[in-house]
């Protein structure tokens, strides 16, 4: 964290900007896929705002990277965080309730510290975390029943839900692991310009082009999601990560998944049946088992976000 002390009332309107913002992104992000094509809505919106956030960067002195294999990691990044994950996601809002999205998205917390037991710098985990995981997943299993019953299309759109979680946790783990000389303000927004683009090239490759007709409802989900999602709640996030303890800051993604089921619920009608709620306990009691700080490790920096923002 940051040496200098922050503003108590900055540091309150981050975490609502978080908090608020990217827990409504979900409905928003439904009323969009409802009339405008996933893939080039999904690349207009990270194309605009990597490039809004990259002129913010370089006002401030930021400057893109000189050296291949920084543009390499930015481009990881890109694919894991944006193309992959994102891209499932918004592909999936199609046919998935935002609520479940949602809720499906904090599997993404149970995903990195599973992953990062993994190769030469894995670590084990230890009896509660290995406890949190179990709930965890058993918890995301409930979310995948819906209401009315199992089906395999609808069964198989929250698996690509899961998987892109599963990409955002490769992506973390993987930013976690290298360094670089690039501002994280800069790193960020090139990562969404390059993840946008490529987007809107599927997209675009894919005829959605044909298939563009913007109503009122879904410009203005398109213009929430670019403008306040992926840049100002990303913003204030960056601004946490610099100032609050990791454990203050892992509170967002046991709130943003209640905030997504409230706002479904008020603004679009959408309901989850007894065993999601159910479910949706376990998983979120699942995380909060795995994020609990242990000794030192509560005082390290906090990295990229444990869940996948909307």
């Amino acid at each position: 964290m940051s040496d200098s002390r922050p503003s108590p009332a900055l540091l309150a309107l981050s975490f609502a900007a978080v908090y608020l913002i990217w827990g409504c992104s979900f409905a928003a992000s439904k009323l969009v896929v409802r009339d405008l094509p996933p893939l080039l809505a999904a690349g207009v919106r990270f194309s605009t705002a990597g490039l809004g956030i990259a002129l913010v960067a370089a006002c401030r002195g930021a400057r893109p990277p000189r050296h291949p294999g920084e543009w390499r990691h930015v481009a990881v990044m890109a694919l894991c965080l944006v193309v992959v994950s994102n891209g499932c996601g918004t592909l999936a809002l199609r046919h998935v309730s935002s609520s479940e999205s949602a809720l499906l998205n904090v599997s993404s917390a149970l995903w990195i510290p599973l992953l990062g037991t993994l190769g030469s710098r894995g670590h084990p985990v230890g009896a509660r975390a290995a406890a949190g995981l179990a709930l965890g997943f058993a918890g995301v299993a409930c979310l995948m029943w819906p209401r009315g019953g199992l089906s395999s299309a609808n069964l198989g759109w929250k698996l690509v839900i899961v998987f892109g979680c599963f990409a955002w946790a490769l992506g973390t783990l993987y930013y976690r692991r290298i360094s670089h000389r690039t501002p994280p303000l800069m790193f960020s927004a090139l990562e969404m310009l390059l993840g946008g683009l490529t987007l809107a090239t599927l997209g675009l490759a894919g005829g959605d082009a044909a298939r563009w007709h913007p109503t009122a409802p879904s410009l203005a989900g398109l213009a929430f999601i670019t403008v306040m999602s992926s840049g100002l709640a990303y913003t204030a996030f960056g601004y946490l990560m610099r100032h609050t303890t990791p454990t203050r800051l892992a509170t967002y993604g046991y709130v943003n998944p209640a905030v997504a089921a409230l706002v479904g619920w008020l603004l679009l009608g959408e309901q989850l049946s007894r065993l999601q709620l159910l479910g949706t306990v376990v998983a979120l009691l699942g995380v909060v088992l795995i994020s609990l700080p242990q000794g030192a490790a509560a005082a390290r920096a906090p990295g990229p976000p444990d869940e996948a923002p909307p």
